[in-house]
């Protein structure tokens, strides 16, 4: 017997106030046309003034505990990944624990920013994996909405607010047949590119949130060859090849990178989840996000292999291979 994590539920949310490119450009040097060509967004969410990354994080959870059908009293371990928390401690994950009701089991963050998700996987998988945890709650949370200098046309386009949860339960199988759920991670970074994408704030260096800042030019080149290399490397490590994928999440930054990636795959778009025109770039929040969409609407079946990846500031890259 082999134990494996499954996805039994998920589930997401996105802040009531949408933002259109054409309330962007009165207010910054930037046009819909200019937006949409560079980056394939039309739209994006913006939490409220009384909204933190936990109560969007909360939201989510509870549609995801829903799905999967289970009590807040079986999770045993929430793992939420965001690079906006509600305060510098304690960690925004025991907030959720408390939104929730649950008064047992433990609570973390991970900060991996856009990448954050697929890092938060990795962990709770590997607790369920060893035994440590049956029933585990994964968010990926962000109100970067937060930490955009609105002054700043290459980046206040880009981002937008939300939040994606999935509950993963271990279920022993049998090595004969096909290994349901998630059959490896593939997790790197390289913190010599930290000046390509960063916030220039901190509490041990300016004291002060700051802003996020950006090489646009640099971190497209570096999103669309490690993408597609960590997605190479976990078909490799399970003897696949693109042609295996029925569905890619990717993380949703710019549908110009998508579409790049899935090129130099060789992955048709048909096979691709796309959300970055309604969504934005949401960090942590983007795969979860679009995974769900495409459970819920019911692309996504059992049986299929699913694919995960995600880039983010560090740099840090990564990927997930499920079979659904």
């Amino acid at each position: 017997m082999i134990r494996r994590s499954i996805v039994i539920g998920c589930g997401g949310y996105l802040p009531q106030h949408i933002v259109t490119n054409e309330e962007l450009a009165r207010d910054v040097d930037t046009s819909d046309e200019w937006i949409r060509k560079r980056t394939g967004i039309c739209e994006r969410r913006i939490a409220g003034d009384n909204e933190k990354t936990s109560d969007l994080a909360i939201k989510a959870a509870n549609e995801a505990i829903k799905s999967a059908k289970i009590s807040v009293d079986d999770i045993d371990l929430i793992v939420l990944a965001t690079a906006t928390p509600d305060e510098t401690f304690p960690a925004t994950a025991t907030r959720v624990q408390d939104g929730l009701g649950m008064t047992t089991g433990a609570a973390f963050d991970v900060q991996a920013v856009c990448t954050g998700f697929i890092y938060a996987l990795n962990i709770a998988d590997n607790f369920v994996r060893v035994g440590q945890a049956d029933n585990v709650l994964v968010i990926g949370a962000e109100t970067f909405s937060r930490i955009l200098d609105w002054e700043d046309r290459t980046t206040s386009v880009l981002f937008g607010d939300g939040a994606g949860a999935v509950i993963l339960q271990g279920l022993d199988q049998s090595r004969k047949n096909h290994i349901r759920g998630i059959l490896s991670h593939h997790l790197h970074a390289d913190g010599r590119h930290h000046d390509y994408l960063f916030v220039d704030g901190g509490p041990s260096s300016t004291k002060t949130v700051g802003h996020l800042r950006m090489e646009g030019r640099e971190v497209f080149r570096h999103a669309v060859n490690n993408m597609a290399s960590v997605l190479e490397e976990a078909l490799a490590a399970n003897n696949m090849s693109p042609e295996d994928i029925d569905w890619l999440v990717p993380h949703q930054a710019n549908k110009r990178i998508i579409d790049r990636t899935a090129q130099k795959l060789g992955l048709p778009l048909e096979k691709v989840v796309m959300t970055v025109d309604r969504h934005a770039n949401t960090s942590a929040a983007s795969v979860p996000l679009a995974l769900c969409e495409a459970v819920n609407d019911g692309r996504i079946k059992d049986g299929d292999i699913v694919a995960l990846e995600a880039m983010g500031g560090g740099f840090t890259w990564g990927a997930s291979l499920i079979r659904w």
